[in-house]
């Protein structure tokens, strides 16, 4: 009689082992067949599609001005978008402000074609101009891909931007009591079986930060970091940051600066 509950109780412990370890190769399988899935669309990136219109949005004539985007000067001078992508956001001495890409394409489009800024910061995500900047920013930050991040922290403005994005990226708050750091400021945390990246430092900035501009496979659209930071914050259910907003540049400094090294991906695919 002994014997059979030693047996049995051998087996019920066999079985959870099993359980545990299926569980743990099922979730490992899972990652790597995302991997697998956005290694296979990589070739037929559906952002491609958005760097097309952006470019001919870059150089179209449009707006009450009738001008095109081509001096338009995003940190490298008047017209250059190579390497540029991978040095913002930055202290921009014609606007006393840091801004990063998108931010800064919302700025010429007021300057230079006339169009109203505050307007199109009002627009939807995925919308009207707002769609256009997106696309805009796909095609500027593309042409930098495979360079390296190296934001400048040279300016008062830069630094006190990194200190203000450190302080935000640790700040618990929200009906959830939830920061950035709760899913993005420890090894090994996942969100539907995808692992969660390390935001503070590289190599984990590397495929955080790095990374957008990105296709989401999942609704179809093309988010840029402004969008990304949006919908974070609206998961940790705060309210959402205003476009452009000095919350959302601080956070993009204080991860940019430490995705120094990191190559740039974009366009790249996720969920």
């Amino acid at each position: 009689m002994k014997k059979r509950q030693v047996n049995h109780r051998l087996l019920v412990l066999g079985t959870a082992l099993l359980a545990a370890s299926g569980a743990a190769h099922a979730q490992g399988s899972a990652a790597e067949g995302i991997a697998k899935y956005r290694e296979m669309l990589q070739d037929g990136n559906p952002a491609e599609l958005f760097e097309a219109k952006g470019e001919d949005l870059w150089k179209q004539k449009r707006g009450p001005k009738n001008a095109s985007l081509e001096a338009c000067d995003l940190g490298k001078g008047p017209g250059v978008i190579k390497g540029a992508f991978v040095e913002l956001p930055r202290f921009f001495k014609d606007t006393g402000r840091v801004q990063d890409l998108e931010s800064r394409i919302v700025g010429c489009m007021e300057t230079l074609q006339g169009f109203n800024a505050a307007e199109i910061i009002k627009t939807p995500f995925g919308r009207g101009e707002m769609a256009n900047v997106t696309a805009i920013a796909t095609y500027v930050a593309t042409d930098s891909k495979g360079l390296r991040f190296k934001l400048s922290q040279q300016h008062p403005q830069e630094r006190a931007m990194y200190e203000a994005g450190k302080r935000l990226f640790y700040m618990r708050g929200g009906t959830h009591d939830f920061s950035c750091a709760s899913c993005h400021g420890e090894e090994g945390k996942r969100i539907r079986l995808q692992d969660l990246p390390v935001l503070h430092k590289n190599p984990g900035d590397g495929v955080g930060f790095a990374a957008w501009p990105a296709y989401r496979v999942s609704n179809a659209q093309m988010w840029g970091m402004q969008l990304r930071l949006n919908d974070c914050y609206r998961q940790m259910r705060w309210p959402e940051p205003k476009f452009g907003s000095d919350a959302t540049i601080a956070l993009s400094v204080y991860m940019g600066v430490n995705a120094a090294g990191a190559q740039s991906a974009v366009p790249t695919i996720k969920r």
